[in-house]
């Protein structure tokens, strides 16, 4: 149902936790993400903790999904000093190959909790069907 496009993507997201690098809009950090099936819909849940939901962008175009959000720093005041920060901040992505047997046109997103919960429905046609087999009522020969 999902194919990964990038297969060092996995090795960037490394790097970047080493090099304490945040992502940008020209190169974002990548989201943790879990993608199953449950029942008739395909799951994909983002993590983006701290997000609110008007930092976070979600299109399809043709099969490809693409997430996008940004982690913004809180605003702080003049007499704050900063003792430790680890939380990134950034823009965060993730690019998905839908399969053509999913329906991208009723593609449902929920977020709580710092989770981003998209719900893909198999589509009608890519569902298990009973094929029934009629009785044939007689044939007719042609002869010539």
């Amino acid at each position: 149902m999902l194919m990964r496009t990038d297969p060092f993507r996995e090795l960037d997201r490394l790097t970047q936790q080493l090099m304490g690098s945040s992502g940008t809009w020209s190169r974002p950090s990548t989201m943790p993400m879990d993608a199953y099936r449950e029942g008739d819909d395909y799951v994909i849940a983002l993590d983006i903790p701290g997000v609110s939901t008007d930092a976070i962008d979600i299109d399809v175009e043709r099969n490809m999904l693409t997430v996008k959000a940004e982690r913004r720093p809180v605003p702080k005041s003049d007499d704050v000093h900063m003792e430790l920060s680890e939380r990134p901040l950034g823009v965060f992505s993730r690019q998905l190959m839908l399969a053509d047997t999913l329906d991208i046109e009723h593609i449902k997103a929920d977020y709580d909790a710092g989770v981003l919960t998209l719900r893909i429905p198999v589509a009608e046609r890519a569902k298990p069907r009973k094929i029934t087999i009629g009785e044939s009522t007689g044939r007719k020969q042609i002869s010539g």
